[in-house]
């Protein structure tokens, strides 16, 4: 249990463990919005969506990490993400992003009367327009 009010966060991803500490809050990218965690919180367990997951205070310190998809669960004293992959913002290739914002818009303007294919075009324009933005607030551009 962490101490001092602070949450215990764990970020893992299939390959990696990329969190195991505390934090004060957690902001997370949720399939309808985000949301703000704190010690405390009501349980809950949440479909992530295309976004950043920040960690502030704890001894993570302040940290952004980029998620495309995966779950959450968050209890009283502790948040635990499980994400098919993540990555730094300032890591991510915007170029390869704005290629598959490029893609998703050409899926969009093919769907013609079928809603899954205009669903699936949505998601593959929401994860690279997430990318894009979370790159450009580390700073990168292209």
């Amino acid at each position: 249990m962490a101490d001092n009010h602070s949450l215990r966060v764990r970020l893992v991803t299939p390959d990696k463990i990329f969190i195991d500490g505390t934090a004060d809050s957690v902001s997370l990218p949720s399939v309808t919005g985000y949301l703000e965690v704190l010690y405390a919180h009501a349980p809950l367990l949440a479909e992530l969506g295309p976004g950043e997951v920040t960690m502030h205070g704890g001894d993570v310190g302040d940290q952004r990490l980029f998620v495309a998809q995966g779950f959450v669960e968050v209890l009283p004293d502790r948040v635990t993400i499980l994400a098919e992959g993540a990555i730094p913002p300032s890591e991510i290739n915007v170029a390869e992003a704005r290629h598959e914002l490029e893609h998703g818009q050409k899926l969009w303007n093919e769907a013609g009367d079928e809603a899954r294919r205009y669903d699936d075009a949505n998601r593959v324009i929401r994860e690279a327009e997430e990318r894009i933005a979370s790159a450009e607030r580390a700073g990168r551009s292209a």
